[in-house]
């Protein structure tokens, strides 16, 4: 498996974040391995400051390592939070207005590359995918705990797999003879429920995904999180968000698109009275996506769909 800790969508995300227009402070909420974060404060004015928070405490050792001079000279500052807390965090830091924020929700490189997290399934390792792993439900208890209907329903309604029910009643028969417990497993499983086909995805990779987000809860409070944080962007800031699965993508258009409209009203009714004010405008009517040169030198690129807002 070819793999790459180039951050993803670098040059699209810069071009949307413009971090050169602005100081201040800016945040990327799922720091990783720094990559983001080194060319933000590269582009940005000597004044400006970022906050790298990151659930994953082996990303923030990571990306300290990346950052190391630019955390000495006060300009990083590193919380190991779950992104979703970072109104909170804002709070407690009394930072009152931000200047930009970056998410990339994927898994990164750094966790699919370390086979004891459990991740991927081109490396054999405990099937554990916690991106926090102070958490306590793993892959692993999910796969040997729900019932089969719960675990055919937890893997299409997170992955849109269309084989979801022929998947769990195997893996409920295979856990009957002996506990799933290893990465290669339950790859090797899926293999064998689903019926041959072509194409580039893996048999496992959906089902893979809808584990790790029921894992980590990835969905959940979502887009009440980028409506929070867009109330803490300057006028003129930018929210900048990558996201790789449609689920996902389909949250934030959706919460963007609310941010946009002045009215929340029911349709039939004939004078407004939500009092909604328009919060913000849309950079990209259309999810941005990576050329194929980009894909070529990181295949994690390929699912990719990035899209930006900015604060009216």
């Amino acid at each position: 498996m070819t793999t790459t800790h180039e951050p993803v969508l670098l040059e699209e995300a810069m071009h949307y974040l413009a971090p050169g227009e602005r100081d201040g402070v800016f945040v990327d909420c799922t720091v990783g391995g720094g990559g983001h974060a080194a060319e933000i404060l590269r582009r940005a004015g000597a004044s400006a400051k970022l906050l790298g928070i990151d659930v994953d405490k082996a990303a923030i050792k990571a990306a300290r390592k990346a950052l190391k001079k630019e955390e000495k000279a006060g300009r990083v500052t590193f919380l190991q939070r779950n992104f979703k807390e970072l109104p909170e965090a804002l709070d407690e830091l009394k930072i009152e207005r931000v200047s930009g924020v970056l998410a990339d929700l994927g898994v990164s490189s750094l966790q699919l590359e370390d086979q004891k997290r459990g991740f991927s399934f081109m490396r054999d390792g405990p099937l554990d995918m916690r991106m926090n792993q102070a958490l306590g439900t793993t892959a692993a208890d999910l796969v040997n705990t729900l019932h089969e209907r719960a675990l055919s329903d937890l893997i299409f309604e997170f992955s849109e797999e269309p084989f979801a029910r022929r998947i769990a009643r195997t893996l409920v028969e295979e856990r009957a003879k002996k506990p799933i417990k290893r990465t290669l497993e339950l790859r090797q499983i899926v293999e064998r429920a689903k019926p041959p086909q072509g194409g580039a995805i893996h048999p496992a990779t959906k089902t893979f995904q809808a584990l790790r987000i029921a894992v980590n809860r990835e969905l959940d409070g979502l887009a009440a999180w980028i409506d929070k944080t867009a109330e803490r962007l300057s006028p003129g800031a930018r929210m900048v968000i990558l996201s790789f699965h449609s689920l996902e993508d389909r949250l934030v258009k959706h919460a963007f698109q609310y941010l946009e409209r002045t009215c929340v009203c029911p349709p039939r009714q004939p004078q407004c009275e939500c009092g909604k004010v328009r919060a913000a405008k849309i950079l990209t009517k259309r999810p941005v996506e990576p050329r194929e040169a980009e894909i070529a030198r990181n295949p994690r690129a390929r699912s990719a769909k990035l899209r930006a807002c900015e604060r009216i």
